[in-house]
């Protein structure tokens, strides 16, 4: 890392420039005011330097020359800085007067021009933490230079708005409100319209899946659905209930492993009914979830 000069008068000299600006105003001891920019990080290119040195009579300009696509570090440090730099890009490759005036030999090069004067950086990647000390010596050479202004992004004061979620469609909607007040049989036949009207509706599919276990479960104890399926290991309906017990306590492995270890032993109708149920606790999960990948994969095992 270059050590910066101490002084304006040291500054003349470090890089260049002479061909790209004219000579720049004289400090007059009275700070800069705050500037308005389009952007924090602007690009500079041979045609367009006037206006970035123009720039630096207000706030010092971070100048880094690249081969490839700007340091996402400096980006994000000039921004963390909030208008007491700007920072421009140059792609050396495409500007050759800016890569000549810099003497930008190795990709990046980076540079700061103070009050229309440029003083050399560095070359190459460096740490996070060396580029902020860098930047630090940068403020204090500029406020010596009576560079001490700030600039301003266009939106930098604007308060983001807070995200809108889109309306429900108006049967998911129905639904639930249904839910809300605990009518699952209103809401179980708003999906189904939802799914009547539009088949590839997967969110009403998965609402329809998600209601219907909750009016399955209805008021039943944990304790007696347990001890039916306990005391009931082969019985269908006892290790249904169970399941659909396991599921809404998000206990998706120990439905699937159950209803999955007792689907062999079944005639086909009941096969179809814990097939479907198992579909629908796959809607319930998600078909993202790895817990549904293992066992869809087990389900289709053993249906062939």
């Amino acid at each position: 890392m270059t050590n910066l000069p101490p002084s304006a008068a040291n500054l003349r000299g470090a890089v260049d420039l002479s061909s790209l600006v004219r000579p720049p105003a004289p400090a007059n001891g009275t700070p800069a005011a705050a500037a308005s920019v389009p952007s924090l990080v602007v690009e500079g290119t041979d045609a367009s330097f006037t206006a970035v040195l123009d720039l630096s009579q207000t706030v010092p300009v971070i100048v880094e020359l690249y081969a490839g696509a700007p340091s996402a570090t400096l980006v994000r440090l000039v921004t963390e800085y909030a208008g007491k730099f700007v920072l421009a890009t140059v792609d050396a490759t495409t500007n050759p007067q800016l890569q000549q005036a810099f003497q930008a030999v190795a990709a990046p090069t980076v540079a700061a021009v103070i009050g229309g004067r440029p003083v050399a950086l560095y070359e190459g990647d460096l740490p996070e933490a060396d580029v902020r000390q860098v930047l630090e010596q940068v403020l204090k050479l500029a406020a010596q230079n009576n560079v001490t202004g700030t600039v301003t992004p266009p939106d930098a004061d604007a308060v983001p708005e807070e995200p809108v979620e889109p309306p429900l469609p108006p049967h998911h909607q129905e639904a639930y409100d249904a839910i809300a007040v605990g009518d699952y049989e209103e809401a179980i036949a708003e999906y189904r319209t939802a799914i009547a009207q539009d088949p590839r509706d997967n969110l009403a599919v998965a609402g329809l899946a998600q209601v219907s276990l909750l009016a399955r479960i209805g008021s039943s104890s944990a304790e007696d659905i347990r001890s039916a399926a306990a005391s009931a290991p082969g019985d269908v309906d006892a290790q249904l209930a169970v399941a659909d017990l396991d599921v809404s306590g998000g206990h998706l492995d120990d439905a699937f492993g159950r209803l999955l270890d007792l689907f062999p032993s079944l005639d086909q109708p009941a096969k179809d009914r814990v097939r479907a149920r198992l579909l629908d606790y796959f809607e319930i999960a998600g078909v993202d979830d790895p817990r549904v990948t293992a066992a869809r994969r087990s389900l289709t095992t053993l249906l062939y």
